[in-house]
């Protein structure tokens, strides 16, 4: 009877401490962040998944790997950002976070790779928006003169365009490559 009680006690032990482990991995979260959007998706290995970010203000990506490995690149430059082409990234073996300042241009180009060490990875992204900046800013902008407040910050010149259309291009360009060495070897 003992070796019974016993038994069960190291078992509720254990699955409490497997219970707080759990709970340790969930990203504490400030209560000044407001949840917008949660996206799982899975990426075969070497291969990118694309998303695309139109909130305006501060915007925090929260992303773990939940098989495998994903990574995080971040663009406000072009729509397409990978390994080469990026502004912010992560590449961590786990969660990945990466904080979208509120002066990157809108869209922001989110790229998630899937690591080559691994033929699928499946990740969840939260994707959150901080109240803080935005009253960060309200004080900031209620200390500064008016001539700041009629000009415009940001522009998208020819230049940025088409390095979006060359991206494209070069996509394209590569994926018919692959398909030519496949049929020839």
């Amino acid at each position: 009877m003992v070796l019974c009680w016993g038994r069960l006690l190291v078992m509720v032990a254990i699955s409490q401490a497997l219970g707080s482990l759990q709970h340790s991995e969930e990203p504490s979260v400030p209560d000044e962040w407001v949840l917008l959007h949660v996206v799982q998706g899975h990426i075969g290995a070497g291969n990118y998944s694309y998303l695309r970010l139109n909130h305006e203000g501060r915007i925090i990506l929260h992303m773990q790997s939940l098989k495998g490995d994903a990574d995080l690149y971040v663009s406000d430059k072009t729509l397409r950002p990978n390994f080469d082409t990026y502004k912010l990234q992560s590449f961590t073996c786990g969660q990945d976070v990466v904080v979208v300042p509120g002066d990157f241009v809108r869209p922001v180009g989110i790229g998630i790779y899937g690591h080559p060490s691994y033929m699928e990875s499946e990740f969840e992204m939260k994707v959150f928006y901080d109240q803080t900046a935005l009253r960060d800013d309200t004080e900031k902008n209620s200390y500064s003169s008016d001539e700041t407040s009629g000009q415009s910050k940001h522009s998208q010149g020819p230049e940025e365009v088409m390095e979006e259309d060359e991206s494209i291009l070069w996509t394209i360009l590569i994926g018919i490559l692959k398909i030519v060495i496949e049929i020839l070897f």
